[in-house]
């Protein structure tokens, strides 16, 4: 609860620092803030407390995803400030919006009544409607936000109904009650299952799974870069933490016939994904549909939720840190040349070859090699999978894997074995900082992979 009000506090903070002309603070006054809000969000740590009639749970699971999204936004807000010196004038805009983006994720994953979960979705979603049109004369930015306005809105109608038509069935919108009702084993109306399928269908636009990812390609390329980068690592971790939640928080075990479901929409995530991340010549394009094969390998803690918010936790952090070391080094490369297309990265191994081993190393670990923490997320995830004998799908996870090696050595390639002739451009030194800092704790969690899955067992 704290957590909230410090964020949403900092972001107005931010707003008036515009008003008294302090444009050069805000960037390291918000950083320092998030540093203080992470502080205080650990201090939560083993504590069950619950806010304004459980509107607010805060929770082990509420707390390690809190702290995963705060340093996220640490990182993109440092990375703002280099992105964001053509329009200085609007830095406190952009970085406040962060701000409240944020404050969204964080209210998604620390719900206990589903009226905090839906203004949790809103706030988020309007922060990045407003991000992903933020260059009103690029006209691909233009659509990009358009198409996320019109798509966004029409999910968000489908969980609104979905949680009207589950309020209509238990009588209530906080969530234990709404548990406790299924437990008492009553006669639950046939809309509750209706409210259920409309609420997935609206959180699978969110994380961008097949078939409802058509958005998610022409959205990611047409976005600024680093709002590309927001959508991509900390949106959705952000989704599949709270629909994971908030189907363990309705029902303790998922039914069969919600696996079967869940099942075909991973399976055509991950293959989709990954197929037509393929043939594609540029990076953010390419990204997003690595990111719809990610969702649909994190749409696997679903076949054992009672033991697998732990390795949800550490696939999102490793995916997630992994996404901003490659979109830290992606800003440096393709900054001032207006596309992202992969021959843009041809020779970076000579010319820049810190960015380039980042670069390399964050495609590695999203395509699971080891000793990256991407290989140590799939393999806890495969493992837990297993226990419940989904046999099948595990070797479709393999297979999809081995497929994304693919496409990610078609950009390591360009950059060690492709000649440029450009000169070698100099690269901000906190784009530089973000992207040593983001793939070291990767390979750090790599390592000590207890210290992210104890979090939560």
């Amino acid at each position: 609860m704290y957590t909230l009000i410090a964020i949403a506090g900092l972001g107005i903070i931010c707003l008036i620092a515009e008003i008294f002309n302090l444009r050069k603070a805000i960037i390291p006054v918000t950083i320092l803030g998030l540093f203080g809000t992470l502080a205080l969000t650990v201090a939560d740590y083993n504590k069950v407390q619950t806010y304004y009639n459980n509107m607010i749970i805060t929770d082990n699971y509420s707390v390690s995803f809190s702290c995963l999204f705060i340093v996220l936004t640490i990182f993109l807000v440092a990375l703002s400030g280099d992105f964001h010196k053509e329009h200085k004038a609007k830095i406190s805009d952009f970085i406040a919006i962060k701000l409240f983006l944020l404050t969204g994720a964080i209210a998604m994953i620390s719900f206990g009544n589903m009226a905090m979960f839906f203004l949790g979705i809103e706030i988020l979603s309007i922060a990045l409607y407003v991000l992903a049109a933020s260059q009103p004369k690029n006209i691909k930015s233009n659509e990009a936000g358009m198409k996320y306005f019109l798509m966004g809105a029409f999910a968000s109608g489908f969980i609104l109904f979905g949680i009207a038509l589950i309020y209509g069935a238990t009588g209530s919108f906080d969530t234990h009650a709404i548990y406790g009702t299924l437990l008492e084993g009553t006669n639950v109306p046939g809309w509750f299952f209706i409210g259920i399928v409309m609420l997935s269908i609206g959180l699978l636009f969110k994380i961008a799974a097949v078939p409802f990812h058509f958005w998610a390609p022409d959205v990611y390329e047409g976005s600024p870069a680093l709002t590309t980068a927001t959508m991509s690592t900390l949106v959705k971790v952000a989704a599949i933490a709270a629909f994971f939640k908030l189907m363990v928080s309705i029902n303790r075990t998922v039914p069969g016939s919600y696996i079967t479901v869940i099942s075909i929409v991973s399976i055509l995530s991950m293959t989709v994904g990954n197929l037509t991340a393929l043939v594609q010549t540029n990076v953010k394009r390419m990204l997003a549909f690595s990111g719809i094969s990610h969702a649909g390998f994190m749409l696997m803690v679903f076949f054992n939720p009672t033991h697998t918010a732990g390795t949800l936790l550490y696939y999102a952090t490793a995916y997630a840190l992994a996404g901003i070391a490659a979109f830290a080094v992606i800003l440096a490369v393709c900054g001032d040349k207006g596309n992202e297309e992969v021959y843009n990265f041809n020779g970076l191994g000579k010319k820049n070859p810190l960015m380039a081993a980042i670069l390399t190393c964050s495609l590695l670990s999203m395509a699971g090699i080891p000793i990256f923490s991407g290989f140590f997320g799939k393999f806890f995830l495969f493992q837990e999978v297993l226990s419940t004998n989904h046999v099948a799908i595990v070797i479709i996870a393999i297979i999809n894997s081995i497929i994304s090696v693919g496409y990610y050595f078609k950009l390591i390639l360009a950059m060690y074995t492709k000649e440029d002739t450009s000169e070698k451009q100099s690269v901000p030194v906190m784009y530089t900082i973000v992207a040593v800092l983001s793939i070291l704790l990767n390979i750090a969690i790599g390592l000590y992979p207890s210290f992210v899955l104890g979090r939560l067992g």
